[in-house]
């Protein structure tokens, strides 16, 4: 068979060093795995604590000659600049940024109770820590901007990078379309150099975080119907999610450089699908 084609997206992440933020969560475990899984080396981020450290250091027992997990604050200039030099220290460099890591409308109310602190939080960890996440890994690759190819995966969401969601959090929706505009922006003064960027704004996925701010607020059955009302009938996969990011890593994807890809299952063209249930 021709080779030009197939396509293999093994051939342009494998060997690679790949640094996902958030990586004990929904989409950011999955793409630890499927990156592991096509010949990646997988740096990793998880928020610091006892319970957190065990589990990430479980994940790297089962792969110690390719897996790595640090702890991030990304409320944190520090906490960001030293987990980037961790990576860099560990592995020589990072070739692949994923960032995953953020709060939703109730994961936040772990970090403070009410509800102005909250929403600081919510623009400092979402949209300021992705902001130095991005920075340092710039820094950390400037003198081979031009020469290595390099990707930088943001997570922005359907709420605020793509649409607006009557009776959402405003802070969360700030959060994720600062995180949009940061990307197209980034995009702009990188185009001259080997460095993609793109971001992805996934919709109702079934992770941990949209389960905590929509899912467990319902009864069974209510949470039956409103599955059923979503497009396609189902809860987006972090599976599906992290197969496109794999995409965004490979060479292929290139032609989107700056993208900010809806992957929302058609909520992003269809938002009163969630607005005029009231949710």
């Amino acid at each position: 068979m021709d080779q030009r084609n197939t396509m293999d997206v093994g051939v342009s992440v494998r060997g690679k060093v790949v640094l996902i933020t958030g990586g004990l969560g929904g989409i950011g475990r999955a793409c630890v795995a499927l990156f592991r899984a096509h010949g990646a080396t997988v740096a990793f981020t998880y928020a610091d604590g006892v319970e957190a450290e065990a589990v990430a250091q479980a994940v790297v027992a089962s792969d110690p000659e390719r897996v790595s997990a640090h702890a991030l604050d990304l409320r944190s200039a520090v906490s960001i600049q030293q987990c980037m030099d961790d990576v860099v220290q560990r592995w020589g460099a990072v070739h692949i940024l994923i960032n995953n890591a953020a709060v939703g409308s109730a994961t936040v109310a772990t970090y403070a109770a009410d509800a102005a602190t909250q929403d600081t939080l919510m623009l400092q960890i979402n949209a300021d820590g992705s902001l130095k996440m991005c920075q340092a890994f710039l820094v950390a690759a400037h003198e081979t901007l031009t020469t290595v190819p390099r990707k930088i995966i943001n997570f922005s969401s359907v709420g605020g990078g793509m649409q607006n969601f009557p009776g959402f959090r405003l802070s969360d929706g700030m959060s994720k379309a600062a995180v949009a505009f940061m990307t197209k922006q980034l995009a702009s003064e990188l185009v001259h150099t080997a460095v993609d960027v793109f971001a992805i704004c996934p919709g109702a996925t079934n992770t941990p975080m949209f389960q905590a701010s929509t899912l467990n607020q319902m009864t069974a059955d209510e949470q039956h119907e409103f599955v059923a009302s979503l497009p396609k009938g189902r809860l987006i996969e972090p599976s599906d999610i992290a197969s496109i990011v794999l995409f965004l890593a490979s060479a292929y994807a290139t032609p989107m450089h700056g993208a900010v890809i809806d992957a929302s299952m058609g909520l992003g063209v269809r938002p009163g699908m969630i607005t005029e249930r009231g949710h």
